[in-house]
């Protein structure tokens, strides 16, 4: 059932449009608030477009785990590994990366996971009960996640994410030669053990979807408007509008959920958030011969491969270069061969590419809650690889906070105001 609001009839600008933005903007609406969603290039047009699609609930372990710092360089300088760096970029990156390799801890990594898992632990719910009685309810589908190996020492070595999960309740079975070959014949003898998580979910079509979702709140009311918005206007120590385009938006609070682009409008608030794009990329594989049966991460290549509507998406890939740079090529060369290793003898009639930012936060934690000093200024971004799995809470704690009541967790670990 939507909650009700003890403060109605606020007038709420949403400064992005993809999953955070479009879930608080519906849970705004719910709470009785009229809602402007605005976007430079409109709903499910980014990040949200081009995700891997899985409801990764278990994706609390950071890319930085203990050891990465020694891996790194090597990974680097190897072709078949999928970490890129555009190495002109690197004098920009630097701060950002030694603050980001600064977490390659098992202290931060316990401290992400407790984060992460109050945001995705319950991913599936609460997309289901985010796009409820919506068009977009389609697009969600209850699935099992696989993490797939070479071998039972393949997986035992990657023992420490495991045990991180188990930490966090997440159970699973391991299905190994022909148990795994029953589950899913689709993939060839190079990977004989799977590590099968149930109650999961995956996102049949995620850039339909979010559009889906926006189309809802518009029919009940929101406005949707296209352009940049360049500053949040403030008047005596509060939110009074949103500049776009050279005009003012008049509004009683904004949110800002734009990702990787996020950064800028949080600084003119007073919020300095050291924030990265990790540039991923996915190529679509249109009317395969083979269709996997779950979503699945093939841990060699560290790439999601997840059935959708008429296609297979493989997504991965980290590549610092930048919001600027045009796309690299080898990332897409690299998850042809690493999908035609996993599923000999795939065929597919039309291939599709895309490349895209992840808002990466320094210590992998997405930044949530209110502007201090700033009446009616909310800040909901930096979910690195997890935007999709997290946007609906994320939503859902944001609309909380600007309806005046406090969700029932913690949200320190998510204050913006952590890196002053």
């Amino acid at each position: 059932m939507p909650e009700k609001t003890t403060k109605a009839g606020k007038t709420v600008a949403v400064i992005g449009a993809g999953i955070v933005g479009v879930s608080t903007a519906i849970w705004l609406q719910r709470d009785g608030h009229n809602v402007i969603i605005i976007d430079k290039a409109g709903p499910g047009e980014g990040t949200s477009h081009g995700n891997g699609g899985v409801l990764a609930s278990c994706s609390i372990v950071p890319v930085t785990v203990p050891g990465l710092l020694a891996k790194a360089p090597r990974m680097l300088f190897d072709p078949n590994q999928p970490l890129f760096l555009k190495w002109s970029y690197l004098p920009k990156l630097a701060p950002w990366l030694i603050r980001y390799l600064g977490n390659a801890n098992a202290d931060a990594v316990q401290r992400r996971a407790a984060a992460l898992h109050q945001i995705i632990g319950d991913s599936l719910a609460d997309h289901q009960a985010l796009s409820a009685g919506t068009d977009a309810e389609k697009w969600v589908v209850p699935s099992d996640y696989l993490f797939l190996y070479n071998d039972r020492a393949h997986y035992e070595s990657d023992a420490f994410g495991w045990s991180v999960r188990k930490a966090h309740g997440f159970e699973w079975d391991l299905l190994e030669g022909e148990a795994f070959r029953t589950y899913d014949p689709a993939y060839g003898p190079a990977l004989d053990c799977a590590a099968r998580l149930k109650d999961h979910g995956r996102i049949a079509d995620p850039g339909r979807y979010v559009k889906d979702l926006a189309a809802h709140a518009e029919a009940n009311g929101a406005r949707i408007l296209i352009g940049e918005a360049s500053d949040i206007v403030r008047e005596n120590g509060r939110v009074s509008g949103v500049r776009v385009g050279g005009e003012t938006v008049t509004c009683d609070a904004a949110v800002l959920a734009t990702g990787v682009w996020s950064g800028p409008l949080a600084k003119k608030l007073g919020i300095d958030v050291p924030l990265e794009s990790e540039r991923g990329y996915h190529l679509e594989l249109w009317e395969p011969n083979i269709m996997p049966r779950s979503p699945v991460m093939v841990a060699s290549g560290k790439f999601v491969a997840t059935p959708m509507d008429g296609r297979l998406r493989l997504a991965g890939i980290v590549e610092f270069g930048g919001l600027d740079a045009p796309p690299s090529r080898a990332p897409y060369a690299l998850l042809k061969k690493n999908i035609e290793a996993a599923i000999p003898g795939i065929a597919w009639k039309e291939t599709r590419e895309w490349m895209g930012h992840r808002p990466s936060v320094a210590d992998s934690i997405p930044v949530i809650g209110a502007v201090p000093g700033v009446e009616g200024a909310f800040l909901g971004f930096g979910h690195d690889h997890v935007g999709l799995t997290g946007g609906p809470k994320t939503g859902r704690l944001l609309a909380q906070l600007v309806s005046g009541r406090s969700p029932n967790m913690d949200l320190a670990p998510y204050s913006p105001t952590r890196f002053q």
